[in-house]
């Protein structure tokens, strides 16, 4: 989900590279806050200037501010809620460059998937209670079901360029949930590439992008964690440099009705929340964007046929499943390089 982010806070979080130097000594230094109802943690690798940190921080508020005020489907206002609420959808309906961009990525990881990513799936979202819709945790009535599922589909969408633009060959509600905070992430980087940050780390809600190494001239080193519920564990560490992960699981957002758990991962073509014993899906690309919408695409296809297409594409993904007595953990050999050990 997406909301304002309110506050920005800069902390110095590491020491300096160690040894004696008349340089600068280059720090990495935190840019955090509250956005899109989750946190983004933003490391930057620089030396100590109060006036940079300071710029940084305000074109970082800017850009989240702005993605928010086109992507949201909390508020009324945003130019996916205009979309969504507009009178005739079947007309073209002209969008900035950036919400035409997140559109056209969907689409394609839409066709890639065979439309296990999809992003008009929103109103059977919705209906089981994970949307911005107000309403009780239960299981919805079949035909109530059935009807959403019938209404929605990423190949009723249609997109234009020059000018940009988007229709709806019939009425569609869209959520951006499952790839606007990867685009996020890859707008922060690209805002932080482009003023001569060399080093940075992007985080938001878990999706993450890097660039460059740390102070100390090591790659930057994340987790990822195992699909326990109430609490933090790690699975493996990986090592990256000049590179995006994202991770999806059904672990952390479900509720439970007459004793059966269902997960906020609905399946596109079932309209229900995926059953299946595939926990978590990690994947590491070259955008956040990318990275994000194959996560939620692999862990609604479940470990079988998604392991098959990211072999077969050369995908790095590192798959979770739930066994009988403890989890198993298997991973495509383009994901292997990035292991520690």
């Amino acid at each position: 989900m997406i909301r304002p982010a309110l506050v920005v806070t800069v902390l110095v979080i590491v020491t300096a590279l160690a040894g004696c130097s008349f340089e600068p000594e280059e720090k990495i230094w935190e840019i955090s806050g509250p956005v899109f109802g989750t946190q983004y943690h933003i490391d930057v690798v620089l030396t100590d200037d109060p006036d940079q940190l300071e710029t940084l921080s305000s074109g970082i508020s800017d850009i989240l501010d702005s993605i928010d005020a086109s992507m949201s489907t909390w508020r009324p206002d945003s130019e996916l809620s205009r979309f969504n609420n507009a009178d005739d959808q079947s007309q073209w309906f002209p969008v900035s460059e950036p919400f035409y961009e997140v559109l056209a990525a969907a689409q394609e990881i839409s066709e890639f998937s065979q439309g296990a990513f999809d992003i008009t799936v929103g109103p059977v979202v919705n209906l089981w209670g994970f949307g911005p819709e107000a309403r009780p945790n239960q299981v919805p009535e079949p035909s109530l079901l059935e009807n959403r599922l019938q209404s929605i589909g990423y190949e009723k969408l249609e997109l234009r360029s020059d000018p940009d633009s988007v229709r709806a060959l019939s009425r569609q509600y869209l959520d951006l949930s499952a790839i606007a905070k990867g685009y996020a992430v890859d707008a922060v980087a690209a805002y932080l590439s482009e003023i001569g940050v060399e080093a940075y780390l992007v985080e938001i809600g878990g999706e993450v992008r890097v660039h460059g190494r740390k102070p100390n001239g090591e790659a930057w080193r994340l987790a990822i964690e195992s699909p326990v519920d109430q609490k933090r564990q790690i699975s493996r560490v990986v090592a990256l440099e000049s590179r995006a992960m994202a991770t999806s699981g059904d672990y952390r957002n479900y509720y439970e009705s007459a004793g059966k758990r269902y997960s906020h991962t609905i399946n596109p073509e079932t309209g229900r929340p995926i059953e299946h014993n595939l926990a978590s899906v990690t994947v590491i690309a070259d955008t956040t964007m990318r990275a994000d919408a194959l996560a939620t695409a692999f862990n609604v296809m479940g470990y079988e046929r998604a392991n098959a297409l990211a072999v077969r594409e050369n995908i790095a993904v590192y798959f979770i499943i739930r066994g009988e007595q403890e989890f198993e953990v298997h991973y495509t050999p383009a994901f292997s390089s990035y292991l520690t050990k």
